[in-house]
């Protein structure tokens, strides 16, 4: 089955080896464990998690690091049953997104058994047919060693019934931190051989200030997405080093404005004598402080974009 395959170098192999690089993409129904898992491989937050699905709004992609590989992460949209034609054009844009990476890792969770859900996307995964396709069994750590080999077995046989041949089928638990880096060994060779694309240090191709952007999105929906559901949206309008401070002692400014749709809405981002949007500026700046690994002065502010989401401009402006 391939599942604790272990990469293995032959002595006649010449010491210098080829470097591979290229993209994989995770796919899984929500809490699948997709995110968790770039951010084990990576070593660091880069995607944003949240118990809604479709929140990872723009492409956040991790990059793994090997002397011998450069393996990009590419996050997709969450692929579900379209309800909506923002659905549909989500839909097609991780079909297409399928098709242009290099290898599908589909993540299935080792304490749920297989569902519609799961079956939903590998019957779509089965229609890509050119891209190889790793099966990941994540969480686990979650189960004995029993449900673990029925749900490999599951797996080994869902390929088999949808036409799916598994490149290889790898349990891993991100948390736990087992088998990760084995899961980025079986993933490296199937990347096309080539140089880096990344330059070294580079963990995400998301500016910065992208990222602070949509974590201050999540903290200031955080509550209040029945009220208002998109009419949000973050601009970082700029991140500066303190002057005046000492090496030991950073400090980084940000200004962002939260940009809303009507007047009336301002109030409830805001919050009676401006408590929500304290909170929102002090969970964002936590978040914020833990990517970037330094102190934050963050300066927030509600503004009103009338109607933005309708106006191609308000969105080109706004980052859509």
């Amino acid at each position: 089955m391939g599942a604790m395959s272990v990469a293995t170098q032959s002595s006649e192999e010449p010491a210098e080896a080829v470097h591979r690089a290229g993209f994989a993409c995770f796919v899984g129904r929500p809490n699948a464990g997709k995110s968790t898992l770039t951010n084990a491989l990576v070593g660091q937050k880069v995607a944003i998690t949240s118990n809604r699905p479709q929140t990872t709004r723009h492409t956040v992609r991790g990059i793994v690091h090997r002397p011998e590989a450069q393996l990009i992460l590419v996050d997709t949209p969450g692929l579900h049953k379209p309800r909506t034609l923002l659905g549909e054009r989500l839909n097609d844009v991780v079909r297409a997104t399928w098709a242009e990476v290099d290898v599908i890792g589909f993540c299935l969770p080792a304490d749920q058994k297989l569902g519609p859900g799961d079956r939903f996307i590998a019957k779509e995964l089965a229609g890509i047919k050119r891209t190889p396709k790793v099966a990941i069994v994540t969480k686990t750590d979650l189960v004995d060693s029993k449900a673990l080999a029925e749900q490999l077995i599951a797996i080994d046989q869902l390929g088999r019934e949808l036409g799916i041949t598994w490149a290889e089928i790898v349990p891993v638990s991100a948390t736990a931190g087992q088998q990760v880096d084995l899961l980025a060994d079986l993933l490296i060779p199937l990347l096309p051989e080539g140089p880096a694309l990344y330059p070294e240090g580079d963990l995400t191709d998301e500016p910065e200030q992208v990222m602070v952007a949509e974590l201050i999105r999540e903290a200031a929906l955080e509550g209040v997405r029945d009220e208002l559901p998109h009419s949000i949206a973050v601009v970082v309008e700029e991140m500066l080093p303190r002057e005046d401070r000492p090496a030991d002692k950073p400090l980084l400014d940000i200004h962002a404005n939260v940009f809303i749709e009507r007047p009336s809405q301002k109030g409830i981002i805001i919050g009676p004598k401006g408590k929500r949007l304290k909170d929102v500026g002090i969970k964002s700046r936590k978040q914020i402080e833990a990517l970037l690994g330094t102190p934050v002065f963050l300066d927030l502010h509600v503004k009103v974009a009338k109607d933005w989401q309708r106006d191609p401009k308000q969105l080109r402006r706004l980052g859509f």
